[in-house]
């Protein structure tokens, strides 16, 4: 769905992409509007703003001037800051490339070196304390760059699993993580149906001892069960956990942030 902002994005400008695996691409932004952007926001949402097919960077950021009709509308998506580099100015957001199904996956898999897009935010990131004596992360595509944000912030010593399920063992890569931290990859070839694969894991496992904090976040089935799983039967304190359902099979972003909104009532 599209709509308007309401207030000016920043114009961001491509230095280049590259396929991190066969469905994550990874969008590098560089360039002076850059600077000042907020340090230490990785993992931290963002929304990204999208130009419409054949649109000029000139028409583009004429729509958002403070004259510009309200009929003026660009699908908005919400993605994640997963590394930023004050001293050169470069951004970095990566993409599940899953075919023509949505307009940001149509823009990262067609993006070359200037092509732009308006960026809002970011907010602030998921964790940012850690006082945990062992750590869950979870995720599935959609969530691997809050789950590797949340990763590399960790302490050296920290203690832990993440678990990545991915729709091919091709997507299987070298993932920064502290060395108590244990990573498993489950693939999950048929992302249009619901997958108790995580929850599986996560119920069979011999639970730690002490405090446990989480960063779990993805399909939303998966994230409800993952989180009945951990509120109700292993009584972890909601404080401790971020869990969070990042799309839901079958909807788009303006259908599934709805359910959310009616959730959360």
């Amino acid at each position: 769905m599209a709509t308007k902002p309401k207030r000016r994005p920043r114009f961001l400008t491509v230095l280049s992409t590259r396929y991190l695996s066969p469905n994550f691409i990874r969008v590098t932004f560089a360039g002076p509007e850059l600077e000042g952007f907020p340090i230490g926001h990785e993992g931290a949402n963002c929304k990204l703003v999208l130009p419409r097919d054949g649109e000029s960077r000139e028409e583009f950021e004429a729509c958002f001037a403070a004259d510009a009709p309200e009929a003026k509308a660009h699908p908005v998506r919400t993605y994640t800051v997963r590394s930023f580099r004050p001293d050169i100015l470069e951004l970095d957001i990566d993409f599940v490339a899953h075919g023509d199904e949505g307009p940001a996956t149509r823009w990262a898999q067609q993006a070359t070196k200037d092509s732009f897009l308006g960026f809002m935010g970011p907010s602030q990131p998921k964790l940012t304390e850690f006082y945990a004596d062992w750590y869950l992360v979870a995720a599935d595509l959609s969530a691997m760059p809050v789950a590797e944000a949340t990763l590399e912030a960790m302490p050296d010593n920290a203690s832990g699993l993440a678990v990545f399920e991915v729709p091919s063992k091709d997507d299987i890569r070298d993932i920064a993580a502290p060395e108590g931290v244990m990573v498993q990859w489950l693939v999950n070839e048929n992302v249009h149906k619901p997958s108790t694969a995580q929850i599986d894991l996560v119920r069979s496992m011999e639970w730690p001892s002490g405090v446990v904090q989480t960063c779990i976040a993805g399909e939303s089935s998966v994230i409800r069960a993952l989180r009945d799983h951990l509120h109700n039967e292993r009584n972890l304190p909601k404080k401790d956990t971020y869990i969070s359902g990042y799309w839901k099979i079958g909807l788009v972003e303006d259908e599934h942030q709805k359910m959310k909104r009616a959730e959360a009532a």
